[in-house]
């Protein structure tokens, strides 16, 4: 058995780093309508909780979860039971699923330990910009790996009327807004906020007005109700029963026919129709959605330094013909040997990990050699 020389590693022999890798990831509009799969990628649930979005029809072996869709409001919100009594649909279940989300991403605030609200501003602490109806939309791990780039999220969604068209249109290409959280940057972390959700950063139109926010390592979007209310139409208690402008397809068939749908204002689609309802509504207004996702690869970085004076005969019993080296011609020559493989080995002499080098390399008293070995997690 060959005998084995060691270099024994310092502290100075290793550092430690950290790498981002980023992928761009566009969903397009017939995805998310459900266009070139009549549907079939859209899956509802007995429970009626939320939808989920596939990239391939959900029956198929070869389908993938992309995200989830929901939508809730705080009981404080005009769609609450108490500004709605009787008339709304799946009040607690819309109540309960804020509630999941701002106590999962916000937690609680004041002495009586109340459910924090979401609010379309970096501070949470004025509210002046509270977001009292939401829609969710959460991504798959599959999707956003370990967290969403700052800075990349990208939302072009019609604010058009929301009567305008049946949840069987594909895309409404009127009154476009895009949403985008360019506000935010990777680097410095500016423009971003940090709570028990982990970062977040602010969702504005192009005039800087913000309608939402983005939480990047749980990778979800929050989007404010008043994307789909104008100034003349705002969110409020005498919104709820007033209707206005910009009407909601809640998705409700009328009697007689399959194709009229009952028009809506966003907020009394919040009340009257299901979540499904205004899950479908929300899905066909999105054109387009991207963002980059982000990978972290933590490396463990080890500097094996082989001195001149070392490693400049090999271990291998072929080395050696006649107890003579078979590199050397004369006796004059100095050793030469050739480094395949570096070896970590830990204090017990144990072997942990091995690397392979791309080819040999030749070792001789006259030169010194780092090898540079990294072990990725």
């Amino acid at each position: 058995m060959p005998v084995l020389n060691f270099q024994q590693l310092t502290n100075a022999d290793k550092t430690t780093t950290r790498t981002l890798l980023h992928e761009a990831i566009p969903i397009t509009g017939t995805i998310l309508t459900g266009a070139y799969s009549a549907g079939a990628n859209i899956k509802n649930y007995t429970h009626g909780q939320f939808q989920s979005v596939y990239d391939y029809p959900y029956l198929s072996s070869s389908a993938n979860h992309i995200f989830d869709i929901s939508v809730g409001y705080d009981e404080s919100s005009g769609c609450s039971a108490s500004a709605v009594a009787g008339t709304g649909v799946q009040i607690d279940k819309k109540i309960n699923m804020y509630n999941q989300f701002a106590q999962t991403y916000l937690g609680f605030t004041g002495s009586s330990n109340t459910v924090e609200l979401f609010e379309s501003d970096l501070s949470f602490v004025d509210n002046n910009a509270q977001m009292k109806q939401c829609f969710f939309v959460n991504f798959s791990r599959l999707l956003t790996k370990d967290q969403i780039k700052k800075g990349s999220v990208s939302l072009t969604v019609s604010s058009a009327s929301w009567g305008d068209g049946t949840p069987g249109d594909t895309v409404f290409d009127t009154d476009l807004i895009t949403l985008t959280d360019a506000s935010a940057s990777e680097g410095t972390n500016a423009g971003v906020k940090n709570t028990l959700a982990g970062d977040y950063g602010v969702l504005y139109t192009s005039g800087n007005v913000a309608h939402g926010l983005v939480f990047y390592q749980a990778g979800t979007l929050v989007l404010s109700s008043s994307l789909f209310a104008s100034s003349s139409n705002a969110v409020t208690d005498a919104s709820v029963a007033a209707g206005g402008p910009n009407t909601f397809n809640s998705g409700s068939v009328l009697s007689g026919s399959s194709t009229n749908y009952t028009p809506l204002t966003v907020v009394q689609s919040l009340v009257s129709a299901s979540i499904s309802g205004s899950c479908d509504a929300l899905r066909h207004r999105i054109k387009t959605l991207s963002f980059n996702n982000t990978t972290e690869i933590n490396s463990q970085i080890y500097f094996c330094r082989v001195p001149h004076n070392k490693f400049n005969y090999s271990s291998n019993p072929t080395y050696l013909s006649g107890s003579k080296i078979r590199v050397k011609t004369s006796a004059a020559d100095q050793p030469v040997s050739y480094i395949t493989t570096v070896g970590l080995y830990n204090s017990a002499g144990e072997l942990l990990a091995t690397a392979k080098l791309s080819e040999p390399l030749r070792k001789d008293p006259n030169n010194e050699i780092t090898l540079r070995v990294r072990l990725d997690y």
